[in-house]
C-alpha cells in the first residue's frame, strides 16, 4: 500500500483559493468514555466570522505519516474552497487512543458520530457535515451514514463495498482469498502494532505501544472463524438493509479496481439522487489513479459539496447518474500506462440502455443457438491462476493480467464466434450453469476473456463460487457427488468494448490458485449443455447523450508536501516453476520506500514481501506466507516492526502462524508468536 502523491505532468499544483486556508496541527477530540482522536484540520482563516461546512476523513493509516503526503494534496484544496477539510485517525491507530482489534466495529461507528457531534459545536461549524473516504473510508463512510446523524447531509465513497462478506478482501463467492485474506490481515497485523509519536502525546506513548504490540490480533484469525455469512460480516454490510441511508451517496471506483461491483449495486438501492462514477483507475483517487485518464476529481468533489452542503445549484444533478468510462480492446499488459475509451452516461441504473443477451455453452463454444444436450468434463489443474494478476491493483508495476493463453490450457474454454460489429458492454455478466462434481466440496472458477485476431487473450471480467454455496453463503450445503445443480456464478462488472474481428472466451475450472483457497481433494466438474447453461452479458445500446457525457477538468490539486526520498521504490513479480517437484511460486515483492517528511522530520517507510505456492496435483499443499518490516522514526527515536504470518491446510484445518517483532533503535524490546488452528467450514 503506496502512499504517494505520483507525479504527472496531466496535473496542475492549484495555489489560489477562494478563502485563505490555514492548518490545524494535533487536535484533540473527546470521545465520551475519556479516550481522545488526534485530527488535523484545514479551515478557512474566516472561518469563524463565516462558518462552514466540514468534510471528515476517518481512517486509521496515520495522519502524522503514512497518509501525510496525500492528506497535504486534497483537504487544503477543500479548505481553500470553503470547508472545514477534518483528518481523524480511528481509534488505535496513529496518535489516537486505544487499540484497534478489527475493522469496522460498532465502536468505530460510535466514534465517529461523537465526532460530528464535537463539530458542529465549533464555532467555525455551519452545522453540516459530508464524508469522504478511499476503502476503509469509503466503506466506513457507508456504515456511518447508515446511522443517520442529522448534520451528516451527504458522503463520497470510493473504492468501496456494501457486502462485507461477498464483496471483500476476505471471501468471494464463498471460497477463501487466498491472495489476500492473510495479505490483508498482516498489513493491518503490523501496522495497528505502530506507535503514537512521542513529540505528540508526550512519554506516554511506550506504554501505548507495548499495549498494542500485545493485544493487536492477527485478524486473520477471526477472519477464518467465520466462514459463512453470519452476524459478524452482516454488521458494517449496509446491503442488509440499504433503507438506512438516507442521504445521497457519489459512489466511485475503477476497472481495476477490487471494489466496483457495489458501485452498480449503490446506485439501484440508495436515495435517487445519488451518483456514480467509474473510470479506468486502480485503487487510488481519481485525479491521480493510473491508467490514464485521471480526472479533475477534486473538482468533482468540491461541486458535489456546494450542491448539498452549500445549497449551490452546481448543475451536478443534472448529469447522469451513472458516468462510465468504457475501454477499447487492448492487448494484455501487466502495467498499463492509459486505458484508450470513451465516457458514456446512463440516466438510471438499471440503465434502459442496458439489454441482456445470452450466449449457450457446448462442445467448447459459445453460441446464440441453445445446444440442448452434451457434457463437458472440466478437470483440476492446481497451479491454474498465477497469470490472472492482483485481486485490487494500486497501480504498481505487474499488478494486472498477463495473456491468458498462459492459463487457457489449465481450463476448458468456450470461445464465440467472430464480433461482426463493436459491441459495448456495460454492468454484471453471469454466468448460469448446470453442473456436477466428483466431489463433496468443489468450487467453479471463471474467467471471461477478449480474444484478439493476433491470439491474444486480455482478461476482463472474472468470478468464482464456491459449489457448497450455491443457494445461501449463511446456510452452505454438501454437494451430493454425480448430482445435477443449477448454479449461477456472477462475474466482475465491466465497461469494455469488444472490438469488430475479436472473440469472447468463457474460461472454467475448479481451481484458481491464488486467488481461491483450493478444494481439500482435487475435483473433476461436469458441465451439462441445456437453457440452463449460459453466458448471460450485459449489452449497452450507444446513445447520442454520450457525445456530451464526461467533459471533467484537468487533474489538480494542493501542493504536496516537501519531502525527502531515503530509498526509492521497487517492485517484482515473479513466477518459478519447480519443474523437477512440480511446485509453483509466486513472489510478489513491494520495497514501497523510505521517505523523510520535512515539516516535522519523521521518517516512515516499508518492505512487503508475499509468496503463494502450491504443488501440481496436491491441494493440501497450498502455503501462502506475508512479510512485512516497517519503520517509523525521528532522530533518535526509531522503531522498526518485523512480521511473519503463514497459512496452510488439511482436509479438515486451517493452520494460522503469525509472528510479531519490535525495535526500539537496535534493541528488540517485544517478541510474540500466535499459532491458531481452525476448522474447515465447507472450504
Amino acid at each position: 500500500m503506496v502512499f504517494n502523491i505520483k507525479d504527472s505532468a496531466q496535473r496542475s499544483i492549484k495555489t489560489e483559493y477562494p478563502r485563505e486556508v490555514k492548518k490545524m496541527e494535533h487536535v484533540w477530540i473527546p470521545m465520551s468514555d475519556g479516550a481522545k482522536l488526534a485530527a488535523t484540520i484545514w479551515l478557512p482563516v474566516d472561518a469563524g466570522d463565516k462558518p462552514v461546512p466540514a468534510i471528515l476523513e476517518y481512517i486509521p493509516y496515520r495522519k502524522n505519516d503514512f497518509t501525510a503526503i496525500r492528506d497535504s494534496a486534497r483537504h487544503p484544496y477543500f479548505a481553500g474552497h470553503g470547508y472545514a477539510s477534518i483528518r481523524v485517525d480511528i481509534r488505535g491507530s496513529g496518535d489516537s487512543d486505544g487499540i484497534l482489534v478489527d475493522e469496522y466495529l460498532k465502536q468505530e461507528q460510535d466514534d465517529a458520530l461523537e465526532v460530528f457531534n464535537w463539530i458542529v459545536q465549533q464555532p467555525w461549524a455551519s452545522g453540516s457535515i459530508g464524508m469522504i473516504g478511499k476503502s476503509w473510508g469509503g466503506f466506513n463512510g457507508l456504515q456511518v451514514a447508515a446511522r443517520q446523524h442529522p448534520a451528516l447531509k451527504t458522503i463520497i465513497t470510493i473504492d468501496s463495498t456494501d457486502d462485507r462478506y461477498a464483496d471483500d478482501v476476505h471471501y468471494r463467492g464463498g471460497t477463501v482469498m487466498a491472495s489476500d485474506m492473510l495479505w490483508w490481515s498482516s498489513t493491518m497485523f503490523v501496522y495497528n502494532a505502530r506507535p503514537q509519536d512521542p513529540e505528540i502525546v508526550g512519554e506516554s506513548w511506550k506504554e501505548n505501544w507495548l499495549d498494542r504490540l500485545e493485544n493487536t490480533p492477527p485478524l486473520v484469525e477471526e477472519w477464518m472463524r467465520h466462514q459463512r455469512r453470519d452476524d459478524y460480516w452482516k454488521h458494517g454490510s449496509i446491503c442488509e438493509d440499504y433503507s438506512d441511508i438516507k442521504i445521497p451517496v457519489f459512489a466511485v471506483s475503477g476497472w481495476q479496481d477490487g471494489y466496483t461491483n457495489a458501485v452498480f449495486r449503490l446506485l439501484e438501492h440508495l436515495p435517487k439522487e445519488s451518483k456514480g462514477l467509474i473510470g479506468p483507475w486502480a485503487h487510488d483517487y481519481p485525479e491521480v489513479a493510473t491508467p490514464e485518464p485521471a480526472i479533475g476529481f477534486l473538482q468533482e468533489c468540491v461541486r458535489w459539496w456546494d450542491h448539498w452542503l452549500k445549497g449551490i445549484d452546481t448543475g451536478i444533478m443534472e448529469e447522469p447518474k451513472l458516468t462510465s468510462w468504457i475501454q477499447d480492446s487492448e492487448l494484455p499488459k501487466v502495467t498499463y500506462d492509459e486505458r484508450p475509451g470513451k465516457w458514456v452516461g446512463d440516466a438510471s441504473w438499471p440503465s434502459e440502455n442496458v439489454q441482456e443477451k445470452a450466449l449457450w455453452l457446448a462442445n467448447n463454444k459459445l453460441t446464440e443457438t441453445r445446444v440442448n444436450e452434451g457434457t463437458t468434463s472440466i478437470p483440476s489443474v492446481q497451479e491454474h491462476g498465477f497469470y490472472t494478476g492482483v485481486f485490487c491493483p494500486f497501480g504498481q508495476p505487474g499488478d494486472l493480467p498477463g495473456d491468458q493463453r498462459l492459463e487457457n490450457g489449465k481450463a476448458v474454454v468456450f470461445t464465440s464466434e467472430t464480433f461482426e460489429e463493436s459491441t459495448v458492454l456495460l454492468g454484471q455478466p453471469v454466468l448460469y450453469a448446470e453442473v456436477s462434481s466428483d466431489q463433496e466440496n468443489a468450487l467453479i472458477a471463471v474467467r471471461l476473456c477478449d480474444k484478439a485476431p493476433t491470439g491474444e487473450s486480455t482478461l476482463i471480467s472474472w468470478g468464482m463460487l464456491n459449489l457448497t454455496h450455491r443457494n445461501s453463503h449463511e446456510h452452505p450445503e454438501t454437494l451430493v457427488p454425480g448430482e445435477k445443480y443449477k448454479v449461477a456464478v456472477e462475474l466482475d462488472v465491466l465497461g469494455q468494448q469488444i472490438e469488430e474481428g475479436h472473440q469472447l472466451e468463457v474460461a472454467i475450472a475448479p481451481t484458481t490458485w491464488p486467488q481461491a483457497w483450493p478444494s481439500a481433494k482435487p475435483v473433476t466438474l461436469t458441465l451439462h449443455a441445456g437453457q440452463d447453461t449460459k453466458l448471460v452479458l450485459p449489452v449497452r445500446t450507444p446513445q447520442q447523450e454520450d457525445e456530451d457525457c464526461g467533459k471533467f477538468g484537468p487533474p489538480e490539486t494542493a501542493p504536496v508536501m516537501e519531502i525527502e526520498v531515503l530509498r526509492e521504490e521497487k517492485r517484482t513479480r515473479e513466477i518459478r516453476h519447480d519443474l523437477i517437484n512440480g511446485v509453483w511460486k509466486l513472489e510478489d515483492f513491494s520495497d514501497e520506500g523510505e521517505r523523510k517528511l520535512l515539516h516535522n522530520g519523521v521518517e516512515h517507510g516499508s518492505i512487503n514481501y508475499n509468496t503463494f505456492k502450491i504443488k501440481e496435483n496436491e491441494p493440501l499443499s497450498a502455503h501462502v506466507q506475508c512479510e512485512w518490516e516497517l519503520k517509523v522514526g525521528r532522530g533518535d527515536w526509531q522503531t522498526k516492526l518485523v512480521s511473519v504470518s503463514e497459512m496452510t491446510s488439511d482436509e479438515s484445518l486451517f493452520y494460522l502462524i503469525n509472528t510479531l517483532t519490535a525495535y526500539e533503535g537496535e534493541q528488540e524490546i517485544f517478541h510474540k508468536t500466535w499459532k491458531t488452528e481452525i476448522p474447515r467450514d465447507f472450504i
